[in-house]
């Protein structure tokens, strides 16, 4: 995004980008899965749903490409440090272009981020700074969230704007990190509005889920005890079969071959179906708690009464 023209007088709608980490492409009920994720479909059912799209190969690299709009192509493996040069080396070569924050901030934004960031390496990352590819330092007037790669969803290492802070609450008393970055996102939104309510927001809400650690209050994980217990095999075949019944593949598509390394289910050990079976109920636990949230999100958005672009 450029700002190559003096910014309009014209109303702006507000916008807001939810990020999603470690997303499936199935994983969504409207993209096929049999999770229950209500408010991400009401959004879709309003919206569109691309079939066609393309990221970077890991995390934070992509991040950087949507924080500013840019095209990331390079060859790179999965170690974490190398990720991190990566993300580095996009932030600092597309600076010049502008990141979507300090540009929108130009043209009269109030600018929110909120959870992940990923875009600070990990020694650059301590109170101590340096805090220059830090939120507040990249155009977010705001930022509350946590700058790692991954933190515990019950126990996060967070930080508020420019410094380090203790979670709000404690475990005992319902504390999930998800469902604090929604709060703190709602709580931004409506300080401005409150002040400043012809000012348009960008908020980048930026989940930890559904990167691990896969996380979810107890009520989330009870809902699928026993849920996948017929393994990967027949959750995919199944999965596969709605998305063509839903569009989102073409009749033709055939079902892509497991991955290097996943042996066909029947053939597992019972004891490793099991912690199998386990960790997904986990992730999709995970995922309708995160979907629970976005639907939070979006109900105290419509009370505000201005137009919202998602």
């Amino acid at each position: 995004m450029v700002a190559d023209a003096e910014p309009s007088p014209r109303r702006r709608p507000n916008i807001l980008v939810i990020l999603i980490d470690d997303l499936g492409f199935s994983h969504f009920n409207c993209f096929g899965s049999d999770l229950v994720t209500p408010n991400i479909d009401e959004l879709a059912a309003n919206g569109l749903r691309f079939s066609n799209f393309h990221v970077t190969p890991l995390c934070s690299p992509t991040r950087a490409a949507l924080l500013t709009e840019g095209i990331i192509t390079a060859s790179v493996c999965g170690a974490v440090e190398l990720e991190h040069r990566l993300s580095q080396h996009a932030w600092t070569d597309l600076e010049p272009r502008g990141d979507n924050a300090e540009v929108l901030r130009e043209y009269g934004y109030t600018t929110f981020a909120v959870g992940k960031w990923h875009l600070v390496s990990m020694e650059n990352s301590s109170s101590a700074g340096p805090f220059d590819q830090w939120p507040l330092q990249r155009g977010f007037d705001r930022y509350y969230g946590f700058l790692d790669g991954e933190t515990d969803q019950f126990a996060p290492d967070l930080t508020y704007d420019n410094h380090r802070v203790e979670r709000p609450k404690s475990v005992a008393d319902g504390y999930h990190l998800s469902e604090d970055l929604v709060d703190h996102a709602i709580g931004f939104i409506h300080d401005a509005k409150s002040v400043r309510p012809d000012r348009p927001f960008f908020t980048y809400l930026a989940f930890g889920a559904t990167h691990a650690p896969h996380q979810a209050p107890g009520e989330y994980l009870e809902r699928h005890r026993g849920r996948y217990d017929e393994g990967w095999d027949v959750a995919r075949t199944k999965w596969f079969a709605r998305q063509k019944e839903l569009g989102i593949v073409p009749e033709f598509t055939e079902l892509a071959p497991r991955n290097d390394g996943v042996e066909p289910w029947d053939e597992l050990p019972e004891v490793q179906k099991k912690l199998a079976a386990r960790l997904q109920e986990a992730y999709a636990a995970f995922l309708e708690h995160t979907d629970a949230q976005i639907g939070r999100l979006v109900a105290d958005l419509k009370t505000i009464g201005d137009s919202t672009t998602p």
